[in-house]
């Protein structure tokens, strides 16, 4: 997370598969990068079919940054057993913008909610230790409207400063995409907006 620094961290791809067993069950473990709620349902779905005789499909997730929102579900394992043992090991690994999936299979006999909640931890942070997790620096994006006679002053800035061409448009009438560290938008706006043949509004 950004805890003031302006980094955080995140997941650069899925993880492989991992199993952790427990007395003849079986606790596949799986984590995947996400922007948005919506990728959860069809990640969880495509799992149960690669997972046919799955008794159960646990999840976690993390969203955001400075406020993030996070949701855990047991999927008919007893109240906080599964969900929020996968949710503790998103947050000791300090990962945020991802997904958290173990599936387990039922081996024929009960290990009981302490017993539960060991082997979704387990198979959760198995899952996360396979994974390539990055640091990634907290930005924000604007948008540069400008005439093209004004590109040698836009570029000179974005030369001098920590800035990311995200996206341009060059015509007569110019248009740029800029990624900033959140840590430097402050700054870099009031420049832009001191010019009055630029046009920087925030996206």
């Amino acid at each position: 997370m950004e805890n003031g620094t302006g980094i955080y961290k995140t997941l650069t791809r899925p993880s492989v598969e991992i199993l952790f067993k427990d007395r003849k069950s079986k606790f596949f473990g799986y984590a995947f990068p996400i922007q948005t709620e919506e990728e959860v349902k069809p990640i969880v779905e495509e799992l149960r079919k690669k997972h046919a005789s799955a008794n159960h499909v646990c999840y976690a997730w993390q969203l955001g940054i400075d406020n993030p929102r996070f949701r855990a579900n047991d999927d008919g394992e007893p109240n906080n057993s599964a969900g929020m043992p996968i949710y503790g090991q998103i947050q000791s690994f300090g990962v945020t913008n991802l997904l958290v999936a173990v599936v387990r299979i039922f081996g024929g006999t009960k290990l009981g909610v302490g017993g539960l909640i060991q082997a979704y931890r387990a198979a959760a942070e198995m899952a996360l230790d396979s994974s390539d997790i990055e640091e990634r620096t907290v930005v924000e994006n604007f948008q540069l409207d400008f005439s093209y006679s004004e590109m040698s002053k836009v570029m000179r800035m974005i030369k001098q400063h920590p800035i990311e061409i995200e996206s341009q448009k060059m015509e007569m009438d110019c248009c740029f995409i800029i990624s900033v560290p959140k840590s430097r938008s402050d700054i870099i706006f009031e420049y832009f907006n001191e010019l009055p043949s630029i046009s920087i509004r925030k996206i």
